[in-house]
């Protein structure tokens, strides 16, 4: 797996590092799940209207929120 700065190089936008990653809350908004997988705003939100993020995402009325602890077991990061 790649770090998460290549990857923010790879695609214009800034990754997270390790720390940011392991002091999220349980959920986190949408901006901060497409920042820690490098994944621009559009993109983002064209995989979560579609059921297509590549983590759990839980709508809650207009808002999307991300389970942190899906989001660290995929980027390998889980405890």
């Amino acid at each position: 797996m790649r770090d998460n700065e290549t990857v923010g190089r790879e695609t214009g936008v800034k990754g997270m590092t390790r720390g940011e990653l392991l002091e999220l809350p349980a959920a986190v908004d949408l901006e901060t799940g497409n920042r820690a997988l490098g994944l621009g705003r559009s993109k983002g939100y064209e995989l979560a209207k579609r059921g297509q993020y590549p983590c759990k995402v839980l709508r809650l009325g207009n808002a999307y929120r991300v389970v942190t602890a899906d989001l660290l077991a995929l980027l390998g990061l889980a405890a």
